[in-house]
Protein backbone atom coordinates (compact mmCIF):
# COMPACT_ATOMS: atom_id res chain seq x y z
CA UNK A 1 0.00 0.00 0.00
CA UNK A 2 2.78 2.07 1.06
CA UNK A 3 4.25 1.60 -3.06
CA UNK A 4 1.20 2.07 -4.57
CA UNK A 5 0.47 5.47 -2.80
CA UNK A 6 3.76 6.57 -3.87
CA UNK A 7 3.17 5.40 -7.58
CA UNK A 8 -0.17 7.29 -7.73
CA UNK A 9 1.78 10.39 -6.74
CA UNK A 10 3.76 9.87 -9.41
CA UNK A 11 1.85 9.64 -11.88
CA UNK A 12 -0.37 12.28 -10.80
CA UNK A 13 2.70 14.32 -10.85
CA UNK A 14 3.37 13.37 -14.35
CA UNK A 15 0.26 14.41 -15.92
CA UNK A 16 0.38 17.74 -13.81
CA UNK A 17 4.07 18.50 -15.02
CA UNK A 18 3.22 17.78 -18.80
CA UNK A 19 -0.16 19.15 -19.30
CA UNK A 20 1.16 22.63 -18.90
CA UNK A 21 3.69 22.20 -21.40
CA UNK A 22 1.41 20.44 -23.97
CA UNK A 23 0.77 23.01 -26.54
CA UNK A 24 4.41 23.82 -27.10
CA UNK A 25 4.65 20.28 -28.87
CA UNK A 26 6.07 17.01 -27.86
CA UNK A 27 6.99 15.64 -24.41
CA UNK A 28 10.51 14.14 -25.77
CA UNK A 29 11.59 17.55 -26.64
CA UNK A 30 11.37 19.17 -23.30
CA UNK A 31 14.05 17.56 -21.68
CA UNK A 32 14.40 20.27 -18.88
CA UNK A 33 10.90 19.79 -17.74
CA UNK A 34 11.33 16.07 -17.44
CA UNK A 35 14.13 16.58 -15.68
CA UNK A 36 12.12 18.88 -13.28
CA UNK A 37 9.89 15.95 -13.18
CA UNK A 38 11.61 13.13 -12.69
CA UNK A 39 14.00 14.89 -9.76
CA UNK A 40 11.00 15.23 -8.25
CA UNK A 41 10.12 12.07 -8.60
CA UNK A 42 12.88 10.53 -7.13
CA UNK A 43 12.51 12.88 -4.42
CA UNK A 44 9.02 11.72 -3.56
CA UNK A 45 10.27 8.13 -3.63
CA UNK A 46 12.85 9.30 -1.29
CA UNK A 47 10.67 10.35 1.13
CA UNK A 48 8.19 7.23 0.77
CA UNK A 49 11.11 4.88 1.35
CA UNK A 50 11.00 1.39 3.59
CA UNK A 51 14.10 0.78 5.75
CA UNK A 52 14.79 -2.86 5.19
CA UNK A 53 17.40 -4.25 7.88
CA UNK A 54 19.81 -2.15 8.87
CA UNK A 55 21.72 -1.33 5.53
CA UNK A 56 18.91 -1.60 2.44
CA UNK A 57 16.15 1.26 1.59
CA UNK A 58 13.53 0.18 -0.46
CA UNK A 59 12.21 2.55 -2.88
CA UNK A 60 10.12 3.40 -6.14
CA UNK A 61 13.50 5.03 -7.83
CA UNK A 62 13.61 2.44 -10.39
CA UNK A 63 10.64 4.08 -12.07
CA UNK A 64 11.58 7.57 -13.09
CA UNK A 65 15.37 6.22 -13.66
CA UNK A 66 14.33 3.92 -16.48
CA UNK A 67 11.91 6.00 -18.13
CA UNK A 68 13.76 9.09 -18.13
CA UNK A 69 16.92 7.09 -19.04
CA UNK A 70 15.35 5.37 -22.13
CA UNK A 71 13.29 8.18 -23.10
CA UNK A 72 15.02 11.00 -22.48
CA UNK A 73 18.30 9.65 -21.84
CA UNK A 74 19.08 11.51 -18.78
CA UNK A 75 19.89 8.17 -17.41
CA UNK A 76 23.58 10.04 -16.30
CA UNK A 77 22.34 12.83 -14.07
CA UNK A 78 19.33 10.60 -12.61
CA UNK A 79 21.85 7.98 -11.66
CA UNK A 80 24.12 10.87 -9.77
CA UNK A 81 20.88 11.82 -8.10
CA UNK A 82 19.83 8.44 -7.16
CA UNK A 83 23.50 7.85 -5.66
CA UNK A 84 23.02 11.02 -4.03
CA UNK A 85 19.37 10.56 -2.52
CA UNK A 86 20.76 7.39 -1.24
CA UNK A 87 23.63 9.02 0.49
CA UNK A 88 21.49 10.68 2.82
CA UNK A 89 20.14 7.29 4.44
CA UNK A 90 24.08 6.62 5.69
CA UNK A 91 27.35 5.60 3.92
CA UNK A 92 26.73 1.19 4.09
CA UNK A 93 26.54 -1.97 2.06
CA UNK A 94 23.42 -0.73 0.48
CA UNK A 95 24.92 2.44 -0.49
CA UNK A 96 28.08 0.80 -2.06
CA UNK A 97 25.26 -1.57 -3.87
CA UNK A 98 23.40 1.34 -5.27
CA UNK A 99 26.08 2.82 -6.68
CA UNK A 100 27.92 -0.14 -8.88
CA UNK A 101 23.72 -0.98 -9.71
CA UNK A 102 22.93 2.75 -11.07
CA UNK A 103 26.43 3.32 -12.47
CA UNK A 104 26.16 0.81 -14.48
CA UNK A 105 22.76 0.94 -15.55
CA UNK A 106 23.24 4.65 -16.49
CA UNK A 107 25.93 4.05 -18.91
CA UNK A 108 24.20 1.12 -20.24
CA UNK A 109 20.53 3.28 -20.27
CA UNK A 110 22.63 6.07 -21.85
CA UNK A 111 23.73 3.90 -24.80
CA UNK A 112 21.15 1.97 -25.77
CA UNK A 113 18.47 4.73 -25.52
CA UNK A 114 19.00 5.57 -29.26
CA UNK A 115 18.50 2.40 -30.29
CA UNK A 116 15.20 2.40 -28.01
CA UNK A 117 13.75 4.93 -29.68
CA UNK A 118 13.62 3.36 -33.05
CA UNK A 119 11.22 0.61 -31.51
CA UNK A 120 7.54 0.53 -32.23
CA UNK A 121 5.57 1.73 -29.40
CA UNK A 122 4.67 -2.01 -28.10
CA UNK A 123 7.79 -2.72 -28.27
CA UNK A 124 9.12 -0.06 -25.70
CA UNK A 125 6.61 -0.56 -23.39
CA UNK A 126 7.48 -4.36 -23.23
CA UNK A 127 11.33 -3.20 -23.04
CA UNK A 128 10.60 -1.00 -20.24
CA UNK A 129 8.91 -3.21 -18.42
CA UNK A 130 11.07 -6.20 -18.87
CA UNK A 131 14.44 -3.81 -17.65
CA UNK A 132 12.03 -2.94 -14.05
CA UNK A 133 10.81 -6.36 -13.42
CA UNK A 134 15.14 -7.46 -14.21
CA UNK A 135 15.90 -4.97 -11.84
CA UNK A 136 13.63 -5.75 -9.31
CA UNK A 137 14.49 -9.29 -9.10
CA UNK A 138 18.63 -7.98 -8.81
CA UNK A 139 17.46 -6.44 -5.82
CA UNK A 140 15.36 -8.38 -4.05
CA UNK A 141 17.76 -11.52 -4.48
CA UNK A 142 19.90 -8.89 -2.32
CA UNK A 143 17.53 -8.61 0.35
CA UNK A 144 15.70 -12.19 0.64
CA UNK A 145 18.59 -12.86 2.57
CA UNK A 146 17.93 -10.50 5.41
CA UNK A 147 14.21 -10.84 4.93
CA UNK A 148 11.61 -11.88 7.98
CA UNK A 149 9.50 -14.70 6.75
CA UNK A 150 6.46 -13.09 7.32
CA UNK A 151 7.68 -10.13 5.57
CA UNK A 152 8.21 -12.09 2.02
CA UNK A 153 5.10 -12.26 0.42
CA UNK A 154 4.38 -8.22 0.71
CA UNK A 155 7.90 -7.99 -0.51
CA UNK A 156 7.49 -10.25 -3.65
CA UNK A 157 4.58 -8.10 -4.36
CA UNK A 158 5.84 -4.63 -3.39
CA UNK A 159 9.11 -5.26 -5.81
CA UNK A 160 8.11 -7.28 -8.26
CA UNK A 161 4.83 -6.15 -9.24
CA UNK A 162 4.65 -2.30 -8.32
CA UNK A 163 7.57 -1.00 -10.25
CA UNK A 164 7.27 -2.78 -13.07
CA UNK A 165 3.46 -1.87 -13.55
CA UNK A 166 4.44 1.98 -12.84
CA UNK A 167 7.13 1.29 -15.31
CA UNK A 168 4.21 0.18 -17.90
CA UNK A 169 1.46 2.87 -16.99
CA UNK A 170 3.72 5.99 -17.22
CA UNK A 171 5.34 4.55 -20.82
CA UNK A 172 1.70 3.34 -21.95
CA UNK A 173 0.93 7.70 -21.05
CA UNK A 174 4.00 9.14 -23.16
CA UNK A 175 3.26 6.45 -25.95
CA UNK A 176 -0.25 7.27 -26.24
CA UNK A 177 0.49 11.63 -25.70
CA UNK A 178 3.00 11.02 -28.66
CA UNK A 179 0.79 9.18 -30.86
CA UNK A 180 -2.23 11.91 -30.25
CA UNK A 181 0.13 14.57 -31.29
CA UNK A 182 1.73 12.79 -34.32
CA UNK A 183 -2.23 13.01 -35.16
CA UNK A 184 -2.69 15.87 -34.42
CA UNK A 185 0.26 17.03 -36.98
CA UNK A 186 -0.82 15.05 -39.67
CA UNK A 187 -4.13 16.08 -39.35
CA UNK A 188 -2.76 20.02 -39.23
CA UNK A 189 -1.34 19.25 -42.76
CA UNK A 190 -3.56 17.47 -44.30
CA UNK A 191 -6.05 20.25 -43.79
CA UNK A 192 -3.35 22.79 -44.99
CA UNK A 193 -3.32 20.39 -48.44
CA UNK A 194 -6.86 21.09 -48.27
CA UNK A 195 -6.41 24.63 -47.95
CA UNK A 196 -3.90 24.70 -50.76
CA UNK A 197 -5.85 22.71 -53.17
CA UNK A 198 -9.00 24.86 -52.55
CA UNK A 199 -6.96 28.27 -52.93
CA UNK A 200 -5.00 26.90 -56.16
CA UNK A 201 -8.68 25.78 -57.63
CA UNK A 202 -9.73 29.08 -56.84
CA UNK A 203 -7.03 30.89 -58.43
CA UNK A 204 -6.68 29.43 -61.49
CA UNK A 205 -10.76 29.72 -62.33
CA UNK A 206 -10.33 33.61 -61.16
CA UNK A 207 -7.38 33.93 -63.53
CA UNK A 208 -8.39 31.41 -66.25
CA UNK A 209 -11.15 34.46 -67.94
CA UNK A 210 -8.83 37.55 -68.06
CA UNK A 211 -6.51 35.06 -69.72
CA UNK A 212 -8.35 33.77 -71.65
CA UNK A 213 -9.57 36.89 -73.26
CA UNK A 214 -6.15 38.33 -73.66
CA UNK A 215 -5.41 35.30 -75.83
CA UNK A 216 -7.77 35.86 -77.93
CA UNK A 217 -6.91 39.37 -78.45
CA UNK A 218 -3.55 38.37 -79.23
CA UNK A 219 -5.24 36.08 -82.05
CA UNK A 220 -6.94 39.25 -83.19
CA UNK A 221 -3.87 41.28 -83.21
CA UNK A 222 -1.92 38.70 -85.46
CA UNK A 223 -4.33 39.82 -88.37
CA UNK A 224 -3.45 42.47 -90.16
CA UNK A 225 -7.26 43.58 -91.87
CA UNK A 226 -7.23 45.82 -88.46
CA UNK A 227 -6.79 49.54 -88.45
CA UNK A 228 -4.61 51.33 -85.88
CA UNK A 229 -7.94 52.58 -84.25
CA UNK A 230 -9.01 49.35 -83.69
CA UNK A 231 -5.23 47.50 -83.29
CA UNK A 232 -4.77 50.27 -80.25
CA UNK A 233 -8.68 49.11 -78.69
CA UNK A 234 -7.72 45.81 -78.65
CA UNK A 235 -4.19 46.36 -77.03
CA UNK A 236 -5.69 48.80 -74.40
CA UNK A 237 -8.31 45.45 -73.81
CA UNK A 238 -5.73 43.64 -73.60
CA UNK A 239 -3.59 45.69 -71.13
CA UNK A 240 -6.62 45.60 -68.69
CA UNK A 241 -6.77 41.93 -69.06
CA UNK A 242 -3.29 41.69 -67.77
CA UNK A 243 -3.83 44.29 -65.76
CA UNK A 244 -6.71 41.98 -63.56
CA UNK A 245 -4.46 38.87 -63.84
CA UNK A 246 -1.69 40.93 -61.85
CA UNK A 247 -4.26 42.10 -59.17
CA UNK A 248 -5.22 38.38 -58.87
CA UNK A 249 -1.60 37.17 -58.22
CA UNK A 250 -0.93 40.18 -56.07
CA UNK A 251 -4.32 39.45 -53.69
CA UNK A 252 -2.89 35.81 -53.31
CA UNK A 253 0.23 37.27 -52.43
CA UNK A 254 -1.05 39.82 -50.32
CA UNK A 255 -3.33 36.69 -48.82
CA UNK A 256 -0.40 34.49 -48.03
CA UNK A 257 1.22 37.78 -46.07
CA UNK A 258 -0.54 40.68 -46.15
CA UNK A 259 1.33 44.08 -46.28
CA UNK A 260 0.31 47.34 -45.08
CA UNK A 261 1.75 50.07 -47.31
CA UNK A 262 0.83 52.94 -45.29
CA UNK A 263 -0.25 52.70 -41.53
CA UNK A 264 -2.25 56.26 -40.73
CA UNK A 265 -5.23 56.37 -38.39
CA UNK A 266 -8.37 55.90 -39.70
CA UNK A 267 -11.81 57.18 -38.91
CA UNK A 268 -14.12 54.42 -39.08
CA UNK A 269 -17.36 56.24 -39.32
CA UNK A 270 -15.77 58.01 -42.16
CA UNK A 271 -14.61 54.97 -44.07
CA UNK A 272 -17.57 52.89 -43.56
CA UNK A 273 -19.26 55.73 -45.18
CA UNK A 274 -17.36 56.24 -48.33
CA UNK A 275 -17.75 52.07 -48.74
CA UNK A 276 -21.20 52.08 -48.70
CA UNK A 277 -21.93 55.09 -50.83
CA UNK A 278 -19.60 53.70 -53.50
CA UNK A 279 -21.90 50.02 -52.93
CA UNK A 280 -25.17 52.36 -53.03
CA UNK A 281 -25.92 51.47 -56.73
CA UNK A 282 -25.48 47.92 -55.91
CA UNK A 283 -27.45 47.96 -53.46
CA UNK A 284 -30.38 49.47 -54.97
CA UNK A 285 -30.01 47.02 -58.12
CA UNK A 286 -30.42 44.06 -55.95
CA UNK A 287 -33.39 45.66 -54.11
CA UNK A 288 -31.18 45.57 -50.16
CA UNK A 289 -31.36 48.79 -47.84
CA UNK A 290 -28.74 49.68 -46.11
CA UNK A 291 -28.99 50.25 -43.09
CA UNK A 292 -26.04 52.40 -40.51
CA UNK A 293 -25.76 53.28 -36.86
CA UNK A 294 -22.48 54.83 -36.50
CA UNK A 295 -21.60 55.81 -33.01
CA UNK A 296 -17.87 55.35 -32.83
CA UNK A 297 -15.56 58.41 -32.97
CA UNK A 298 -12.54 56.51 -31.84
CA UNK A 299 -9.57 56.28 -34.28
CA UNK A 300 -7.73 52.84 -34.98
CA UNK A 301 -4.36 52.31 -37.26
CA UNK A 302 -4.28 50.62 -40.41
CA UNK A 303 -4.08 51.30 -44.49
CA UNK A 304 -6.96 53.25 -45.39
CA UNK A 305 -6.98 51.45 -48.85
CA UNK A 306 -6.85 47.82 -47.41
CA UNK A 307 -9.40 48.77 -45.21
CA UNK A 308 -11.59 50.19 -47.96
CA UNK A 309 -10.65 46.49 -50.04
CA UNK A 310 -12.38 44.84 -47.06
CA UNK A 311 -15.28 45.87 -46.47
CA UNK A 312 -16.34 46.68 -50.07
CA UNK A 313 -15.39 42.70 -50.17
CA UNK A 314 -17.52 41.58 -47.15
CA UNK A 315 -20.45 44.08 -48.13
CA UNK A 316 -20.30 43.67 -51.82
CA UNK A 317 -21.06 39.92 -51.01
CA UNK A 318 -23.22 40.13 -48.24
CA UNK A 319 -25.43 41.93 -51.01
CA UNK A 320 -24.97 39.37 -53.80
CA UNK A 321 -25.93 37.01 -51.48
CA UNK A 322 -29.67 38.10 -51.14
CA UNK A 323 -31.39 37.45 -53.90
CA UNK A 324 -34.65 38.32 -52.46
CA UNK A 325 -33.63 42.07 -51.26
CA UNK A 326 -33.90 43.18 -47.52
CA UNK A 327 -32.51 45.37 -45.30
CA UNK A 328 -28.36 45.22 -44.34
CA UNK A 329 -26.92 46.56 -40.95
CA UNK A 330 -23.95 48.05 -40.36
CA UNK A 331 -22.84 49.08 -37.43
CA UNK A 332 -19.58 50.78 -35.68
CA UNK A 333 -19.60 51.05 -32.51
CA UNK A 334 -16.90 51.05 -29.44
CA UNK A 335 -16.68 49.57 -25.99
CA UNK A 336 -14.25 50.35 -23.57
CA UNK A 337 -11.49 47.95 -25.57
CA UNK A 338 -12.28 47.94 -29.05
CA UNK A 339 -13.68 49.16 -31.79
CA UNK A 340 -16.47 46.90 -32.93
CA UNK A 341 -17.85 46.49 -36.63
CA UNK A 342 -20.80 44.66 -37.51
CA UNK A 343 -22.60 43.57 -40.05
CA UNK A 344 -26.00 42.02 -40.19
CA UNK A 345 -29.64 41.14 -42.03
CA UNK A 346 -32.87 41.63 -40.19
CA UNK A 347 -34.13 38.65 -41.52
CA UNK A 348 -31.07 35.97 -42.74
CA UNK A 349 -28.23 34.78 -41.17
CA UNK A 350 -24.79 36.46 -42.46
CA UNK A 351 -22.10 33.77 -41.56
CA UNK A 352 -18.12 33.55 -42.53
CA UNK A 353 -19.35 29.82 -43.68
CA UNK A 354 -21.35 31.54 -46.39
CA UNK A 355 -19.19 34.35 -47.19
CA UNK A 356 -15.48 33.13 -46.77
CA UNK A 357 -15.47 30.58 -49.66
CA UNK A 358 -17.91 32.63 -52.18
CA UNK A 359 -15.32 34.16 -54.10
CA UNK A 360 -11.21 34.52 -53.34
CA UNK A 361 -11.90 38.26 -52.05
CA UNK A 362 -13.43 37.22 -49.01
CA UNK A 363 -10.55 35.20 -47.60
CA UNK A 364 -8.40 38.05 -48.93
CA UNK A 365 -10.69 40.20 -46.86
CA UNK A 366 -10.66 38.30 -43.72
CA UNK A 367 -6.89 38.35 -44.76
CA UNK A 368 -6.54 42.06 -44.38
CA UNK A 369 -8.35 42.37 -41.25
CA UNK A 370 -5.91 39.96 -39.23
CA UNK A 371 -3.13 41.90 -40.74
CA UNK A 372 -4.66 44.83 -38.92
CA UNK A 373 -4.34 43.12 -35.37
CA UNK A 374 -8.53 42.80 -35.81
CA UNK A 375 -10.59 40.06 -35.26
CA UNK A 376 -13.75 37.68 -36.75
CA UNK A 377 -16.07 36.47 -34.87
CA UNK A 378 -19.57 35.41 -35.44
CA UNK A 379 -22.31 35.85 -32.87
CA UNK A 380 -26.06 34.46 -32.37
CA UNK A 381 -28.76 36.56 -32.72
CA UNK A 382 -30.63 37.80 -29.75
CA UNK A 383 -33.72 36.02 -31.57
CA UNK A 384 -31.06 33.35 -31.61
CA UNK A 385 -32.28 32.47 -35.01
CA UNK A 386 -28.97 32.76 -37.07
CA UNK A 387 -25.64 34.48 -36.67
CA UNK A 388 -24.07 37.93 -38.23
CA UNK A 389 -20.44 38.59 -38.45
CA UNK A 390 -18.62 41.23 -35.73
CA UNK A 391 -15.04 42.27 -36.63
CA UNK A 392 -13.05 44.32 -33.38
CA UNK A 393 -10.24 46.68 -34.05
CA UNK A 394 -8.33 47.90 -30.77
CA UNK A 395 -8.34 52.01 -31.21
CA UNK A 396 -5.68 54.24 -30.49
CA UNK A 397 -4.93 55.65 -27.13
CA UNK A 398 -5.26 59.07 -27.07
CA UNK A 399 -2.58 61.24 -25.60
CA UNK A 400 -2.97 62.80 -22.50
CA UNK A 401 -2.51 66.40 -22.15
CA UNK A 402 0.26 67.67 -19.61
Amino acid sequence: MHFLFNLSLLIILFFLCFSIFRRSGSILLHKRTALLYFTVSLALCNIFTYPFGDEFVLDLRIIPFLIGGLYLRLSPALGLLVILMRGFHGIDFGFMVACVIYTTFSFYLWVISPWFMRLTSNHRILFSMGHALFLSVGILILVLKIAPSNVIPDLFFAYLVVPPLGVVIIAYIIEMIEKNILLRHQLIIAEKLEAIEQMGAAISHEIRNPLTTALGFVELLYKDTHDMEKRTQYLAILKDELDSAERIIQDYLSYSKPILESVEPLNVQEELTHVIKLLQPLANYHSVKLSTNFSSTRLMEGDRSKFQQCFINIIKNSIESRPNGGTLLIEAVETTTHIVITIQDNETSICSEQLKQKDFSMTLSFSIVRAMKGTIDEVKKENGKGKFLKFSFKPIKPHLKR
